[in-house]
């Protein structure tokens, strides 16, 4: 219980971490409204689901040792974001709604972004093998693990609708000037994409 009490506020501060896909969860909250970008977001869950159980089968920590598959996975991720955020710059703001012709569109263009770009981070994995290890009871590793993965991904949820409503309280306050933020957006994207692109790979710094 003292170990899941750590876990909690840890564990919380990464999901709040602004990264990609938070990012992603302020965009679609802005452009389209928080049940949108709840619903998008359920393919970072998804993804992210599997990323656990491969951590917890020792994935992560051949990620971090191999500096070839980490590479590659790395150029991938980094060249899928940096697409993507020169999309967003070069997308009309009129792109930026959810209008009632173009909606079904939206949301399979949503929820594919918030899927590729948990994909392409490889460091999302490493977290799963790094810091879940710490909390981790040994007597009972794969309920204990089990568990660590569903407490994460219920703060995973609460960090996604709490960046959705930053998201579209932000354009209620500027609604004339969305297509400014979704000219930011695009620029975080490539920014993102770049740091992640000339980042170490972990334990090599």
């Amino acid at each position: 219980m003292t170990d899941l009490l750590l876990f909690l506020p840890a564990c919380f501060a990464l999901n709040l971490a602004f990264g990609p896909n938070n990012l992603l969860a302020l965009t679609h909250g802005a452009q389209n409204g928080v049940a949108f970008a709840a619903a998008a977001s359920l393919a970072r869950l998804a993804v992210f689901v599997p990323m656990i159980a491969a951590s917890a089968l020792g994935l992560g920590m051949l990620l971090s040792a191999s500096a070839l598959l980490f590479g590659a996975v790395k150029i991938a991720g980094a060249a899928y974001l940096i697409w993507m955020g020169i999309r967003l710059l070069r997308s009309r703001p009129a792109q930026a709604g959810g209008g009632a012709a173009g909606e079904r569109p939206a949301f399979r263009l949503a929820f594919r972004r918030e899927a590729l770009a948990a994909i392409g981070n490889p460091k999302a994995i490493l977290i799963f093998a790094a810091f879940f290890p710490q909390f981790v009871d040994t007597s009972a590793y794969w309920q204990s693990y089990a568990l660590l993965g569903a407490v994460f991904l219920a703060l995973e949820a609460c960090a996604i609708l709490i960046y959705a409503a930053a998201g579209r309280f932000a354009a209620a306050l500027a609604a004339s000037r969305l297509h400014w933020f979704q000219r930011g957006s695009g620029g975080g994207m490539i920014v993102f994409g770049l740091l992640l692109l000339f980042s170490p790979q972990p334990g090599r710094a």
